[in-house]
């Protein structure tokens, strides 16, 4: 067939999507008929074939045809970029109920931006860019924005190809006063196109970047140069930079990828609950204890085996210098290295919730009281002192490496806490809805983060420093209870689980509950809650 031949139908097709996707109110078959004069038989055979692809879809209420999802979907894909404008959206409709005006989401496109997305002003006059449509990068807000986030060498490969053609009379068109620019916009945070593009027209953008650096596109909000003065706009810079900013941390990159194929089962025995993984350096070895059918279980070179055994359950388990400290709802004992146990006496009986230990050797615990819990450290009658106050159940605990942080689950809220050592405020780091499970385990790795089990929710996330979750592990499992990194280079995170709670047509999905798991991470790091310590 030669070139050309064939296109008369494809023609007709892409008449027929556009008119579609022109008709906010959706469009009957008839109108489309009227509109592209086109025979019924064939309109019913292009129609037909787009609603097969899912480019168009038929809404059966209205008996019209509008864009279909499928359609949606590709010019989402195209930019590779659905996360960015779900994070956007809501800083979106933020600004322009703060302006009035236009806001926009756009990104790169070669040596040009493009609109993503957009919220419309309150106002009849306004600025109303078509989604899709491409601007040159050189005489925008967004373009130069993103311009002036780039690293050098990226930004000079765009600016060098460009052809600065003046669209106004304001337009830049001299390079070295267009790097003046740039060198402004980095130090301010935000660009501001002044009727570069559009006479009667200015906008103001920041750049977003993801929390690895990357600029991943802007915000900007447009609209009629005589409400938009040049002095608003420099009121309004800082707020659309921090908002971009917010967006970014949306998008933080994870720089592991790890699916549940990577997560390994121990070859081990199931518990009934099992809980409070500790990893000694001393041994080289995981303890860790199945808290219903009470016994302590160990991890090593050998493989894995009963440790010891205890007559009432396990309440909260703890490394000592001589072995493990464990609380039991009969009291507390220390179980040597050898696996035998010694009853502790004088540690009396106490609604005990957690125990952690700090770097520095001292023992830290969570009781329960009237109003919720009170966490401090252990002295050796068993009360607290320099204890904070929290006004519901503490379940996991443990401090930082350098024991300047201490952190905690309050898994009824779902929120992730941190106090700074020597302070009495209590601050809330993450909170996640009690949909995405319940939070069970808590540990730390070398570079901040927090990780944490969704009991319920069969998986487990870290969250980064400032809050925000930047990875996010599928697990077999519904019932993940605990965590901790051990190995030689502390880069293999253990993973307990319950069993005893798991009703029987999930288990059938899930038959390695109750079992111990492994992670293999790359960067992951010590712990401060496998310090072992002394009495």
């Amino acid at each position: 067939m030669k070139a050309g031949e064939g296109t008369g139908a494809l023609e007709k097709a892409l008449d027929v999507l556009e008119a579609v996707g022109s008709a906010p109110r959706g469009v009957s078959q008839a109108e489309l008929a009227g509109q592209l004069e086109l025979p019924k038989t064939t309109l019913y055979r292009i129609i037909a074939s787009l609603v097969e692809r899912g480019m168009i879809r038929r809404d059966p209420v209205h008996k019209v045809y509008r864009l279909g999802f499928r359609y949606l979907e590709l010019v989402r894909n195209a930019y590779l970029m659905p996360d960015l404008v779900a994070a956007a959206s809501f800083e979106l409709r933020a600004l322009r109920d703060l302006t009035g005006e236009t806001s926009y989401l756009a990104v790169l496109d070669g040596n040009q931006v493009r609109s993503l997305e957009r919220c419309d002003g309150a106002h009849t006059m306004r600025s109303a860019a078509a989604l899709g449509q491409s601007k040159p990068v050189y005489c925008t807000g967004q373009g130069k924005a993103i311009l002036a986030a780039m690293d050098e060498a990226a930004r000079e490969a765009i600016i060098k190809g460009l052809v600065l053609t003046p669209l106004t009379e304001l337009t830049i068109t001299d390079r070295r006063r267009l790097h003046t620019e740039l060198q402004i916009t980095r130090a301010r945070g935000y660009a501001i196109d002044d009727e570069e593009i559009v006479m009667g027209v200015r906008c103001v953008a920041a750049a977003i970047r993801d929390n690895a650096g990357n600029v991943r596109g802007a915000l900007s909000v447009a609209g009629p140069a005589y409400r938009l003065t040049l002095e608003r706009l420099e009121l309004l810079g800082p707020e659309i930079s921090e908002a971009a900013r917010r967006v970014g941390a949306q998008l933080s990159e994870p720089r592991i990828q790890i699916g549940d194929t990577d997560v390994k089962l121990v070859d081990s025995p199931w518990a009934f609950n099992g809980a409070f993984p500790r990893w000694s350096s001393k041994l080289r070895c995981l303890f860790w204890a199945d808290t219903l059918a009470p016994a302590i279980r160990m991890l090593d070179g050998d493989g894995e085996r009963i440790f010891a055994r205890l007559e009432s359950p396990v309440v909260a388990m703890e490394l000592h210098s001589q072995g493990l400290l464990v609380a039991h709802t009969q009291g507390w004992s220390l179980i040597d290295f050898e696996g035998c146990e010694h009853p502790l006496p004088d540690w009396p009986g106490k609604s005990l919730l957690g125990l952690c230990s700090r770097p520095d050797g001292s023992v830290w615990a969570c009781l329960a009281s009237h109003t919720g819990c009170k966490v401090g450290e252990l002295n050796r009658h068993g009360d607290l002192r320099l204890s904070w106050e929290f006004q519901e159940n503490i379940t996991s605990m443990c401090w930082d490496e350098r024991g300047q942080a201490f952190y905690a689950i309050g898994p009824e809220t779902g929120s992730v806490y941190v106090v700074q050592a020597g302070s009495v405020n209590v601050r809330r780091l993450a909170t996640l809805p009690k949909g995405s499970g319940r939070l069970s385990g808590l540990a730390l790795d070398r570079e901040g983060g927090v990780w944490t089990t969704l009991r319920d929710g069969w998986s487990l996330v870290r969250f980064a420093e400032d809050g925000s979750i930047d990875r996010m592990i599928g697990l077999p499992i519904p019932g993940p209870t605990d965590l901790a990194f051990g190995g030689e280079d502390r880069d293999t995170l253990y993973i307990t689980s319950a069993r005893h709670d798991i009703p029987m047509e999930m288990l059938n999905n899930a038959p390695g509950s109750g079992h111990l798991f492994s992670i293999y991470v790359e960067h992951g790091g010590a712990l401060a809650n496998i310090t072992e310590w002394t009495v």
